[in-house]
């Protein structure tokens, strides 16, 4: 049996990687940091009884930040396989918060890659490493933007990844890790978190349908993103860790959509006219925007055998529904129906 750590699997791209390795008969463990709630939702379904010997998912309390906490997790785990997707990873925010933002993303990754490299020489174990990389490195790089596009960041979030995909390269050549980059475009799905446009504008829409809602709130709409599905984007992780020799990936669709094309497909998905709901605020705007996204995936395709196969009229479909199932338990909630749920 396999074994791999997730760094950040609570996650919407870390709860599909466990879901997707658990089906493969990976024992797994994962990294949560320690807090007064409950945050595990989107693993919830996939814990059972951790005292079962039956359990092969395991979560261990540590923090990205804090390099002890990570050589002793490793140490529990024993991993063949470690994927760091741990990071403060919203993007505006890390125009409001560019410390935290660079300290969880670089700083993260180098103290994640110094205990992979010091456990390897300690214990003669080789764990493959895989380092989430972003599409926002490439900034205003134009499209379409492949493993050879130069760096062209455009917000702290995407220095840090530059620093840390950098890192990753670096302690491959340097010190001989099987370490890759997975330079990821946009992927969605529910599980994304409320405040990414994607998710903001399927959550949105369902409950302007309901009544639960009167207006949507947002940024620039006239960017363009290569948007892929996210459960389809963590098999991409796997096959790179699967390879003979260690190599930096781009994964993406290859078509680039606005994002008011996104939310146009929406809204029309519910039967509404955008613009009679939707008010532009400054809030929300970026100091320093990208404008265009695109990847050319094509050698992750001819070496991995990777396809996608979620196109963005699905994707739209898969989000639009599920947010607007939970929008009508979100009314049950509030119209009297929930006492008949209780009792």
């Amino acid at each position: 049996m396999k074994t791999a750590l997730i760094l950040g699997i609570t996650g919407q791209d870390g709860s599909y990687l466990a879901e997707l390795l658990l089906d493969k008969g990976y024992a797994v463990h994962g990294l949560i940091r320690r807090s007064s709630s409950f945050n595990t939702a989107r693993i919830d379904h996939l814990l059972s009884d951790p005292q079962s010997p039956e359990s092969r998912l395991h979560l261990h309390y540590g923090d990205i930040l804090d390099p002890a906490s990570i050589r002793r997790v490793i140490d529990l785990a024993a991993p063949d396989e470690v994927y760091n997707l741990a990071a403060q990873s919203h993007v505006r925010v890390s125009f409001d918060e560019p410390v935290y933002t660079v300290e969880t993303v670089a700083l993260g990754a180098l103290n994640v890659l110094e205990a992979v490299r010091s456990y390897r020489d300690t214990t003669g174990r080789e764990p493959r490493f895989y380092q989430a990389s972003s599409s926002e490195m490439f900034g205003d790089s134009p499209p379409p933007q492949s493993e050879s596009t130069p760096f062209r960041p455009r917000s702290p979030y995407a220095c840090a990844k530059v620093q840390a995909f950098w890192q990753t390269v670096n302690y491959r050549e340097a010190y001989g890790l099987f370490a890759c980059n997975g330079i990821l475009f946009n992927h969605e799905s529910p599980r994304r978190g409320e405040t990414f446009i994607t998710r903001k504008v399927t959550r949105a829409a369902a409950r302007i349908k309901l009544g639960l809602q009167e207006r949507l709130y947002h940024g620039n709409l006239g960017t363009s993103r290569d948007w892929g599905y996210a459960p389809e984007y963590v098999d991409a992780m796997w096959r790179m860790l699967q390879q003979s020799k260690p190599d930096d990936y781009v994964v993406a669709t290859g078509q680039s959509r606005t994002i008011a094309e996104f939310v146009y497909a929406v809204f029309s998905w519910h039967g509404l006219e955008w613009p009679d709901y939707c008010v532009p605020d400054k809030r929300y705007l970026r100091p320093t925007e990208v404008d265009s996204l695109c990847g050319d995936a094509s050698k992750a395709m001819g070496m991995l055998g990777w396809r996608p196969l979620i196109g963005f009229d699905e994707l739209v479909k898969i989000m639009a529904e599920a947010d607007y199932q939970l929008a009508e338990r979100e009314l049950s909630l509030t119209d009297g129906k929930a006492e008949c749920i209780i009792s």
